[in-house]
């Protein structure tokens, strides 16, 4: 029998090839998630703030704009903690939560885009029946189910992934502790964990977007019965926002999974682009895109400006 010491802490090598460029990065990196809190922060004011954003859609797009913020900090702060100079160490305790959330929520968010899409198919096809058929206990209802199924995603493939022995070495060759990262450092067999965890998510993944792509293929029948071109263009509005911040959140993940041979490089470049830069165009995005919610924010600056005058 081999005896095992197990490991109490791992270190976060980094994003690969950038050796050197730390201090530029930490700059990009605090810049992007400090405008991604803010934007997202913003968009949240804005619905609060305004009684006739308080309907099913923007419900949801208030979930999307919590998890925008929540998403980004499982690993930026320890990311930008180094890249500052300081320790790249991270707990075992720490590594198994940066884990379990970066699934939790990651799914989360692709269950979003999935709700979202079916509440603009009930309002574009149903829009007699909208607010009868996207009621607040359904909403509530898809909320804590999309909620339930992502925490038990989670926490199978969390458990697949540490109920193995880790004994050294303990150096994880990427920025944060993600299922490829931390299965190599295993001391006993992880064949199986690796077949769960990118099976669970690439299925989760794919069921996602079929979801997605159904939804608006009966959106797209919907449009092309409305007669008057202003109605159509209308509809068009209504989904265009959600339908870029999905080509924002998918577009990274089909081009990595499209790689003949996986880059190291590559493969951070999407994780960041999907950790950071996708919440941070959300907010810009619904911003900018959606009328309402620029009517509600303009309201509520001026509010502050005369308050403040005052």
């Amino acid at each position: 029998m081999r005896n095992y010491t197990e490991l109490h802490e791992f270190i976060l090598m980094g994003i690969p090839q950038t050796e050197g460029l730390e201090p530029v990065l930490f700059v990009l990196f605090s810049f992007i998630y400090f405008f991604t809190l803010f934007g997202n922060f913003l968009i949240l004011i804005a619905i609060y703030a305004s009684s006739t954003l308080h309907t099913p859609m923007y419900f949801f797009l208030g979930l999307l704009s919590i998890f925008d913020m929540f998403f980004p900090s499982v690993t930026c702060p320890k990311m930008l903690f180094y890249l500052s100079g300081q320790s790249r160490g991270i707990s075992y305790e720490g590594c198994v939560a940066q884990l379990f959330f970066y699934h939790f929520l990651g799914s989360t968010e692709g269950c979003l885009y999935s709700v979202m899409a079916c509440d603009r198919f009930v309002a574009i096809c149903y829009p007699l029946r909208y607010m009868l058929i996207m009621k607040p206990r359904v909403c509530v209802g898809l909320t804590i189910g999309t909620l339930l199924v992502d925490c038990l995603q989670a926490t199978a493939l969390t458990s697949f992934t540490f109920k193995l022995t880790y004994c050294g070495p303990n150096h994880v060759n990427y920025y944060f502790c993600d299922i490829p990262a931390v299965l190599p450092l295993a001391c006993t067999d992880s064949s199986l964990a690796q077949k769960v965890g990118s099976t669970n998510v690439s299925l989760l993944a794919l069921m996602l977007l079929l979801s997605i792509c159904v939804f608006y293929t009966g959106i797209w029948i919907a449009i092309l019965r409305i007669h008057s071109a202003e109605g159509r263009q209308k509809a068009f509005s209504i989904c265009s926002a959600h339908l870029t911040a999905i080509l924002c959140a998918y577009g990274p993940v089909i081009i990595i999974y499209l790689q003949p041979t996986p880059n190291p490089l590559l493969g951070a470049v999407v994780q960041i682009l999907n950790n950071l830069v996708s919440p941070m165009l959300n907010s810009l995005i619904y911003s900018i895109r959606n009328k309402e919610v620029k009517r509600s924010l303009k309201q509520v600056f001026h509010n502050v400006v005369n308050t403040v005058l005052e």
